[in-house]
């Protein structure tokens, strides 16, 4: 399938490197706090043994497109390897590699209920009473956690609560922001999957019934100059500019990473890809992170695009 992207931020880079090691408790929120993670942009590497960690941020230092945000997650699943964490961090330390360490906790109390909630033995006590499970691992924690560079306890914060407070610490001046994809579509190949608004165009004039535009893309100009000068497509546009200037930072204040914008017409080809670069001409103007994409455009006969 071919496809026509456009995307002015695709070869930006991050300024700097930044390793985070997120660790503790088991059921204090630590799969979550990853998934924001990699919200923010992060590669997350999940129950790694810290030995390995030195070596693997080697492995990515060197590869062809450098890995530059990087995020361990590390706990007691890890076994007898987790004893090794605190030696690690010593010789990162010698080394002066920098790091951060997030280290996650909450009560006792709360930590018993989600697991009964989920039904999960606790991997300290796999045959023996949660309680005893949680004792053992804040004790064998213990000393890791006096090296946290930040702490958080989840024991009264709801999922946005955690997903703001991670974005909070690691988001700040990073310039990692809701990435916006504009989609044209044509309905006789089927919706998006993905879509989160969908946007139907096929009232608009269509130039497919104009002989000198048939094979054109919205994207001509004669194409786009036809679309537009009906009184219809200039209410429409106005309408949708102004739903999209109060909805996209409705979206950005609650957290959402991404958003998928689709505009369909009949074929893909005229109308919904006239739409689709207005809209994201908007976007970036309004400095969105934003790409467009032509999903269907090329599976007509089109002769100039």
């Amino acid at each position: 399938m071919e496809k026509i992207l456009q995307n002015p931020l695709e070869e930006k880079s991050f300024e700097r490197s930044r390793i985070i090691i997120v660790t503790g408790l088991s059921g204090s929120g630590k799969t979550q706090a990853c998934r924001f993670l990699e919200d923010l942009g992060f590669f997350c590497v999940d129950n790694l043994p810290p030995v390995f960690i030195p070596k693997f941020m080697e492995l990515c230092s060197h590869a062809s497109h450098r890995v530059s945000r990087i995020v361990f997650v590390v706990d007691t699943r890890s076994r007898e390897f987790f004893d090794n964490l605190l030696q690690v961090l010593e010789e990162m330390d010698k080394t002066d590699r920098e790091y951060e360490m997030l280290f996650m906790d909450a009560s006792d109390d709360v930590i018993i209920r989600r697991y009964k909630e989920t039904r999960r033995s606790h991997p300290m006590a796999p045959a023996s009473r949660i309680s005893e499970g949680v004792a053992k691992e804040r004790a064998r924690l213990a000393a890791v956690r006096k090296k946290a560079t930040y702490v958080i306890d989840t024991s009264n914060f709801t999922t946005a609560n955690l997903r703001d407070k991670i974005k909070q610490i690691f988001g700040k001046n990073d310039g990692i922001e809701m990435n916006i994809s504009v989609l044209s579509f044509g309905f006789k190949f089927g919706m998006p999957l993905d879509a989160d608004m969908v946007l139907d165009v096929r009232f608009l004039p269509n130039p497919f019934y104009i002989d000198s535009l048939r094979h054109k893309s919205g994207a001509v100009p004669e194409v786009a100059a036809y679309i537009e000068e009906k009184p219809a497509t200039q209410e429409f546009l106005k309408r949708v500019d102004s739903l999209l200037e109060f909805l996209v930072p409705q979206y950005v204040k609650e957290g959402k990473s991404q958003l998928v914008i689709a505009i369909g017409c009949t074929g893909g080809m005229h109308r919904s890809v006239y739409v689709a670069g207005h809209i994201f001409s908007l976007l970036v103007k309004k400095g969105y992170n934003a790409n467009l994409e032509h999903r269907d455009l090329m599976k007509n006969d089109v002769r100039e695009v």
